[in-house]
């Protein structure tokens, strides 16, 4: 059988930069050995398969794959997947702005969509669930000894120190002094294996700023991610994760009331520079909204031929 596929480059607004990403926008009849192994044949982070919905009232329904397993929610494949669609047909455009729902495993997430001269342009999940904080992470020199790092390197005061959190798929959040120190992270697989696998929050986002005094507030951030028990060494851009860290910061804010915001660039040392805009709303000094967002371009279409039966 025969199915077309598209890919993007997502959280970027030039060929080659950002993240990644495969859609197959009519998956229907292929199983998930299937639909894992054509991940696997990308090797891209992840791989976005698109069904119809549900629930009448949603716009498709997506699963999201990553050469290692499938995920309930993910960030950069939930904007790019609605670029996508959006880019070739499948979805119109209401004008300037136009909002979708996307059933995932975590529930229904939707979708902000700019349009500019009837084209994307821009696309911003809100996240389906608010962040979730369970146990503490391993003490700061384990994470020193998993990184390559020196103790000195990471932030660890009364405001910030190393923390899980999850907004569908957790992540250790680990803050470094610089933003420089961000080239020394090297991980250490075996180490990794030793004293984070097991860990509830084992894929790790380490992040620094040169605004610590005000981050809180909003700013600019500079980011890695390492999520190797997804089968994934770095990803250059990662929604779900950028969605808990700013509820991570956001809960430390002083702030009770309005919108806080923060730019990311993340991907940068693999030649893969990306840009995620951060909100989050605020009222009476609880998160009322998390929202992810940024620029896409459509890189590639063609057409996967598939052997045997689904």
């Amino acid at each position: 059988m025969a199915y077309a596929f598209h890919t993007a480059d997502v959280f970027t607004d030039h060929l080659h930069g950002g993240n990644p990403l495969a859609v197959i926008p009519d998956a229907r009849g292929l199983s998930e050995t299937q639909m894992q192994a054509i991940t696997r044949e990308f090797n891209y982070s992840e791989t976005v398969f698109v069904f119809p919905p549900q629930q009448s009232a949603n716009t498709r329904r997506v699963r999201i794959f990553t050469p290692g397993s499938e995920l309930p929610f993910a960030g950069h494949p939930t904007v790019g997947c609605a670029f996508v669609l959006a880019s070739i047909g499948e979805i119109s455009l209401n004008g300037d702005e136009t909002h979708i729902v996307l059933e995932e495993g975590v529930g229904p997430v939707p979708v902000l969509i700019r349009a500019k001269d009837g084209k994307p342009v821009f696309a911003q999940l809100t996240s389906a669930k608010l962040p979730e904080i369970n146990d503490p992470p391993p003490p700061p020199e384990t994470l020193c000894e998993i990184l390559s790092l020196e103790p000195s390197h990471i932030v660890a005061d009364d405001m910030i120190e190393p923390e899980a959190v999850s907004c569908g798929v957790p992540f250790l959040f680990i803050p470094i002094q610089k933003p420089e120190m961000l080239s020394w992270v090297k991980v250490d697989i075996a180490k990794w294996e030793q004293g984070l696998r097991d860990y509830w929050a084992p894929e790790m986002f380490v992040f620094s700023t040169d605004e610590w005094s005000n981050i809180f507030e909003g700013g600019h951030i500079r980011a890695r991610m390492f999520a190797p028990g997804y089968g994934i060494g770095e990803d250059p851009a990662t929604g779900s994760a950028c969605a808990a860290l700013a509820g991570f910061l956001a809960l430390r804010s002083e702030t009770r009331d309005g919108t806080l915001s923060w730019s990311v660039d993340q991907g940068v040392e693999m030649g893969r520079p990306s840009r995620l805009e951060l909100e989050v709303d605020l009222k009476r000094g609880q998160l009322a909204a998390i929202r992810v967002g940024g620029s896409s371009v459509l890189v590639s279409s063609g057409t996967l031929h598939i052997e045997g039966e689904a």
